[in-house]
This record gives C-alpha cells, structure tokens and sequence, in this order.
C-alpha cells in the first residue's frame, strides 16, 4: 500500500499504487480495472522516529516462538489483483476477548494496524487513546485516499507472536464521525470494503511508527487529531508511544522486521498464490539473510535508488502493498494507468542502497488488458504508469524471499532500516 511514502514522515509521496502510479500505500477508487487497485502506503511521513535502539553488540536475540504468519493473493473486492493478505487477531488488551479478521492486506509499505471499525465485533470494546485532552483521531493519506478513524489500543496476535497493548486505528469508527476537511481533501475516501478493497491494513515497513517525531513535536496536519465529545476534531500533537504502531516492532522477540515469502508464478497469472510472512530477521533458522543483497535504506524517507532504462529514480521502495510495477516509461503503450506492450517486455534494473551495494535484478512488463481479462488474481508482470520514482509492488516479491528490516533494530546485517533479497 503506500501510503505516500513511509507513512511516517513522507505521508504524501505518492502512492505506489493508485494516485501516483506507484505501489504501496492506497488504491485509487476504480470498479474497474483501468486504476491501479489496492491501497496504499501514507504519503508522507515526519521525522524518523521509532522503534527503541537495539542492542549495540551487534547481537540478535534468538527466539523459538512461532514465527511463520500464512500469507495469500486471491480475489479481492472490486476485481483488485495482487492483493496480498492476512489474518489478523485483535484482542482487548490483556484478555481472551478477541476476533479474527480476514482479508486484511500486508503492507510492507506501511507502519502500524488499520481495521476497519465495522470489521470488529460489537463484543469487543477497545479503549480510546487519548490527544489533548480529548479522543485521539488519525489520518493516514494514501496515494490513492485517505482513512479516517479513532485510535484505540488493541492486544494484536499473529502466529505465536504477541503485540501488547499497542495503538492501531479503527477506520470509519463511529465515535469520531466527521472527517476533518484537510483530511477529506487528501482524495478518495478508503472507509469501507468497497474503498478499501480489504477489510484493513497491516502496515510491516521499516519504521517502528507511523509519523514519527515531527507528530511529536508539531500538530501537523492530516495526521493526528484531538477529537471532543461532540466528534470536533483539531490537528493536534501525538506522543511517540500513542501512534500507530507496526505490529512486528511490538513483539517480545522477532521484532526486528519480516520475510515475506512468496513463490514463482507463471507469465500468464495464477488463480490465487500461498505464502508465508515470516517474523524477525536472523532470529530463527527460517529467517536467516542467507545470501540475500542488503540494501541500506534511507534513514528518514525508506527509499533507495533504482536506476533502469537509463533512468534514475532517487525514490524507489519495495512494496507489498502496491499491486503493480510502478515507473515511468514513455516508450511503453499505456492503457489507462497501466502499460500495455503488444508482447511480454524483459527488462532490468539496479537497485542501490545508500551504503552504495547494489543489486542487478531482471523483470517483465506484461500486457495489463489482457492479464485483467484473464480470471487469474496473481501477476508477477502487472506494471503501471508513476510521475516519480520506482514502486517495487507486489509482482517484484513473488518468486523471492524479501526481507524488510525495521529502523534501529539490531539484525545479523546491522541496524535496518533496509531491504534484502
């Protein structure tokens, strides 16, 4: 999903998916398959600001708890392709009170847990977080739109793995009903199943919180909101452990950042496409880097440097929540915002950390008309049209094993935050 770039301090860069062209982050509203679908990464994202420094040894903590989270593409609302998803088990905290929710996208893109508030079962009461002296209320801009909701805290399960009491939002929650216009503004509305072609977002980047010091320091706006009882909202600043929380930070070991694990597919798509999102790096025998590149993102934004086509991209990001391929290309045939070559095109790339290491990679660029004709949900050639830089989106991890490394915390390569495949 995108979110406009780490939702953290570059909330607004533009989508991988929808708006911008690029991946992760929002979808744009389309019934149709001529948009991008599937959302998206906040667009923009304050200072960096996270998770608590890990040990400076340079050792790992080693762990045993269960780790393998099973992970699918298969159909998705409004004939969404590339949809990777989940399911998530929120509970109220420090009870046994709990609900699992289905169809909730995995967001590499992304910082923190968005469900959607009609997803949650009545008997399961979450206590409100509290801003200025009010009820906390977030916006989180994609490049495809916007959620709105209440933040609340929430005990959050995944595999044997156990996020305590941690801030997340509830998208569309009644207790804070009015969208604050600046918010509203920011495009389409990504409040219901339809909109937000899932039923939530689990948002598993580089960054421990969605915003980040700048919302510490600064009542910024389309971000947090001190909401009265009368559902009066106003931008208001948000303490460093109330934001929203990337789940994967909060575990008590595994908590330095995630494989997603996906298989090769064929040219032509496939049905549906099972995987595993595996939890910590180098902490278990399953999670070992191995022979993986490590690419050193950039500290405050998360990206790196693609250069391809004799084009460089200063802002490149690896994505899962994108559901294409997005750059830009006016050599390629378009059909709406996606590319349509008469014939599979081969290309390739490299991909370049801010350390300098680099990594050839190789990728192709199908006919999107006739993969949206097909019945198939999973493509690892679907590629779109971005004004600026290069979304690695959901067609780069299948076949791969990508591993995204959460800023400040300790793995067997150094602190992340980085990318490796």
């Amino acid at each position: 999903m995108k979110p406009t770039l780490r939702l953290h301090a570059l909330l607004l860069v533009c989508a991988a998916f929808a708006g911008c062209g690029g991946g992760g982050g929002s979808t744009p509203a389309a019934t149709s398959q001529t948009t991008p679908a599937s959302p998206a990464t906040p667009a923009s994202s304050p200072a960096a600001a996270s998770a608590p420094p890990a040990a400076s040894n340079g050792s790992v903590p080693q762990s045993t708890t269960p780790n393998v989270q099973p992970i699918m593409v298969t159909a998705a609302p409004g004939l969404t392709r590339n949809m990777l998803t989940t399911s998530v088990t929120v509970c109220q905290p420090g009870t046994g009170n709990c609900a699992t929710i289905d169809n909730v996208q995995v967001d590499t893109g992304s910082h923190g847990l968005r469900i959607l508030a009609s997803a949650l079962p009545a008997s399961l009461p979450l206590a409100a977080i509290a801003s200025g002296g009010g009820m906390a209320g977030e916006c989180a801009v994609f490049g495809g739109g916007y959620t709105w909701g209440a933040v609340r805290s929430a005990d959050v399960r995944m595999a044997g793995q156990l996020a305590a009491s941690i801030p997340i939002q509830t998208i569309a929650d009644p207790a804070v009903p009015t969208v604050p216009a600046d918010c509203a503004g920011s495009g389409r509305a990504m409040q219901t199943v339809a909109g937000l072609r899932s039923n939530g977002i689990l948002g598993v980047g580089l960054f421990a919180a969605d915003c980040g010091s700048g919302c510490v320091n600064s009542a910024l706006p389309r971000w947090y909101y001190s909401c009265d009882a009368s559902g009066a909202c106003q931008a208001s600043t948000q303490a460093l452990a109330q934001q929203v929380t990337n789940p994967v930070s909060r575990f008590a070991l595994d908590n330095n950042g995630v494989v997603i694990d996906l298989p090769a597919i064929a040219d032509a798509g496939a049905a549906s496409v099972s995987g595993s999102m595996i939890f910590g790096i180098g902490t278990q025998a399953n999670n070992t880097l191995g022979g993986a590149s490590v690419l050193k993102a950039n500290s405050v934004t998360g990206y790196v440097v693609t250069t391809s086509g004799g084009q460089t991209y200063s802002q490149s990001y690896l994505d899962s929540g994108s559901n294409g391929l997005f750059f830009s290309n006016s050599q390629l045939p378009q059909c709406g915002f996606w590319y349509c070559p008469p014939s599979v095109q081969a290309a390739s790339a490299a991909i370049t950390g801010t350390d300098g290491a680099s990594s050839m990679v190789s990728f192709a660029i199908g006919n999107s008309s006739a993969l949206f004709a097909s019945a198939n949900n999973a493509f690892n050639n679907l590629a779109g049209v971005a004004s600026s830089g290069f979304g690695w989106g959901l067609p780069f991890f299948f076949g791969r094993r990508v591993y995204t490394a959460i800023a400040s915390r300790e793995t067997s390569a150094g602190p992340g935050p980085y990318y490796a495949f």
